[in-house]
């Protein structure tokens, strides 16, 4: 943890946030890569350098740069962080955004996981299903891309099946 972290700030209780002191190699199911990346996407709203972020004003920053229509999911989860009422610290942001997004190392989370692809509902990732996830993700691949990407993934060759996607998670490729 670096010393920007560990700063204490004058004007806001130290509460027991505090307390929990977890490090980012104890989330099951994100590399630290993955965390480092979170970690500067907080970073971002947490201009004075406390560590600490207006839930309130993350929403607001958000819907002014669209996110709630192009990222929706996103968007919803740090929403929902406004709930927690008073600035919320970095481990508290990563709670909220990985108990959305399920641990990918535990069936249970690659379902929430799955989900996520699955908006219509259908049960199977299909070609509009990825389409919308890569817009919302910033993706620049073609229908094309797409497909082809379906066909290779799902065992039927058109839509990925809950089970089709669940090995793809747990496949450990060297």
């Amino acid at each position: 943890m670096n010393k920007k972290q560990q700063a204490p700030v004058a004007q806001k209780p130290v509460g027991k946030q505090q307390q929990v002191n977890r490090k980012p190699q104890d989330r099951p199911g994100l590399t630290e890569d993955e965390i480092e990346e979170i970690k500067e996407a907080f970073n971002l709203f947490d201009t004075e350098g406390t560590g600490r972020v207006d839930p309130r004003e993350l929403k607001a920053a958000m819907q002014s740069l669209g996110f709630d229509q192009k990222n929706p999911t996103i968007f919803n989860m740090i929403a929902e962080l406004e709930n927690e009422g008073t600035d919320i610290d970095f481990d508290q942001f990563l709670d909220a955004i990985t108990s959305k997004l399920g641990n990918r190392e535990s069936r249970d989370g690659i379902n929430k996981i799955f989900d996520l692809f699955d908006d219509d509902g259908s049960n199977a990732i299909n070609l509009n299903n990825l389409k919308r996830v890569a817009r919302e993700l910033g993706e620049t691949m073609t229908a094309e891309e797409l497909a082809e990407m379906l066909e290779r993934a799902a065992s039927n060759g058109r839509e990925i099946s809950r089970e089709d996607f669940y090995n793809i998670m747990v496949k450990r490729t060297f």
